[in-house]
C-alpha cells in the first residue's frame, strides 16, 4: 500500500501509461514525457525522444515525484490535512511546481480560504493558445473535490442548514454573502434544479433588514 493513494489514481486516471516517449502535444518537441507524467528522472536527467520505460518503473518514478512534491509542499506550512495535500500533489504533479508558486491557491490557503482556494483549479484548464483542454476539465473538478472532501462530508453542511433554516436575519445574511462567492453560473444551475422561485418567500422586519445589512459591511 502506497502513501498518497487519492493522489496516485487522479494522476494514474488522467495521465494513463505511455512506454514510449512522447513530446509535447503543442509543439511536438521537449519536453518528452513518459510513464505516468515523468518528464524527469530521479537522477535529474531529462526524458528524451526514444527513451521507453516499464510500468514498474514508471511506478518507481512516479512515486519518487510524489514524495518530492509533498516534501516542499511541507516546507509552506500551509496547514494542509491529508486529503488537501493529495489534491495539490496531483495538481501540481500536473501543472508544475513554478506555476503553482505563482497561482493564488497559496494565498488562499495561507487565509484559510479553502473555498476559493479550491475555485482556483478550474483556471488550469488552457493550453497556450487559450484553448481549453477537455481532459483538464474533469481532472480539475477531482482534484477540486478531493481538496474540499472532508469540509463536505462532514457534516453535510449545506444540508443541515437547508434542515435547520429558519430565515432568521443573520442566516439569510450569511446566504447572502455565500451567493456572492459562488460562481454564477453554478448558482444559476442550483436555481434551477431546486426550484428556487416556487418556493416560499419570508417577510424581513426593518430590524431583520438592518442586521443583514450590517453583515454585509
Amino acid at each position: 500500500m502506497y502513501r498518497y493513494q487519492n493522489a496516485i489514481f487522479i494522476i494514474k486516471t488522467f495521465e494513463g501509461f505511455n512506454e514510449k516517449a512522447y513530446p509535447d502535444l503543442e509543439t511536438g518537441k521537449d519536453p518528452y514525457t513518459l510513464g505516468y507524467g515523468t518528464q524527469f528522472y530521479p537522477d535529474g536527467l531529462q526524458v528524451k525522444q526514444g527513451h521507453c520505460c516499464t510500468k514498474e518503473k514508471a511506478m518507481e518514478y512516479l512515486l519518487h515525484e510524489i514524495n518530492v512534491i509533498a516534501t516542499e509542499l511541507d516546507k509552506l506550512n500551509l496547514g494542509l490535512v491529508g486529503h488537501m495535500k493529495e489534491s495539490l500533489i496531483s495538481f501540481i504533479h500536473s501543472i508544475g511546481w513554478n506555476s503553482f508558486l505563482y497561482s493564488s491557491i497559496i494565498d488562499h490557503c495561507e487565509n484559510e480560504d479553502y473555498l476559493q482556494a479550491a475555485q482556483e483549479f478550474g483556471k488550469w484548464i488552457f493550453n497556450g493558445e487559450n484553448e481549453v483542454i477537455g481532459g483538464l476539465l474533469e481532472r480539475r473538478r477531482q482534484e477540486a473535490d478531493l481538496f474540499l472532501n472532508h469540509q463536505l462530508s462532514t457534516g453535510e453542511i449545506l444540508l443541515k442548514a437547508f434542515r435547520d433554516y429558519t430565515a432568521s436575519a443573520t442566516e439569510v445574511a450569511a446566504i447572502r454573502e455565500l451567493e456572492l462567492k459562488i460562481n454564477p453560473y453554478v448558482l444559476s444551475e442550483f436555481a434551477n434544479k431546486f426550484n428556487v422561485i416556487h418556493q416560499k418567500e419570508f417577510e424581513l422586519t426593518e430590524e431583520d433588514l438592518r442586521t443583514i445589512f450590517e453583515f454585509q459591511k
